[in-house]
């Protein structure tokens, strides 16, 4: 569950603040019907940025896993910089983890090890209400996917004088799967309401192509989420 705290550097960097944060989502979607965490931690530095989160499914029926993780999933990433005013920050990522299939018997199976190499361009409107990161990155996919990509957006809307926020991510990449797809694609829009400084009521709503397999699907979730 890739997180949006990327698009947050030109706030972060406005109020000198740190953004970390922890989730705690139940998904309902189709086969679903257990709780995911997330932790997540964006910090700014005069030579860029570094954002990591880290996801954890627990339990899953049709994983036959009834008790403990069924996935864990993490993410890194740092931003490069050397003066205020620039447009263009290259950027390089980690991501891997491990999981159970659903209805597989055998095992966890790991997430292949990508590496990403790329840049980003952030977009903001005057008051930092309304953000847009762009992201082009080369792709490495070990054991599977010598030269692929991946593009992604990242945003993030404040509304109602900061009481309501919509946020989320969009990834597009191309990754040869059992299925035969060869392209894919992740977005999971988000909409919380800021109850106070710290706590946010709302949720997300996963929605994948040939992501977990070869169709479309909707997994909505309800969330809470403590911010630091």
């Amino acid at each position: 569950m890739k997180r949006v705290l990327l698009s947050l550097f030109f706030i972060a960097m406005l109020f000198s603040v740190k953004a970390q944060n922890v989730q705690l989502h139940y998904d309902m979607g189709d086969g679903r019907g257990f709780f995911t965490s997330t932790v997540e931690m964006f910090r700014p530095d005069s030579w860029g940025s570094t954002f990591f989160f880290i996801d954890m499914d627990y339990s899953s029926d049709t994983r036959n896993v009834d008790n403990g993780v069924s996935l864990a999933y993490w993410e890194i990433a740092r931003s490069f910089k050397w003066n205020e005013t620039q447009k263009f920050q290259p950027r390089v990522e980690f991501n891997g983890g491990v999981m159970k299939l659903d209805g597989v018997e055998s095992g966890f199976i790991p997430i292949e090890n990508c590496w990403l190499g790329g840049v980003e361009r952030t977009f903001a409107s005057a008051d930092f209400s309304k953000i847009l990161t762009l992201q082009a990155n080369y792709k490495y996919i070990q054991d599977k996917e010598d030269a692929s990509f991946q593009l992604t957006a990242v945003w993030t809307i404040q509304m109602l004088e900061g009481k309501l926020t919509f946020t989320g991510f969009a990834d597009f990449w191309k990754e040869d799967m059992f299925w035969g797809s060869h392209y894919r694609f992740l977005s999971e829009p988000q909409l919380w309401f800021n109850a106070t400084k710290n706590l946010a009521l709302g949720g997300e709503v996963e929605l994948s192509n040939n992501f977990v397999a070869n169709e479309f699907k909707v997994m909505p979730t309800l969330g809470v989420k403590y911010t630091f």
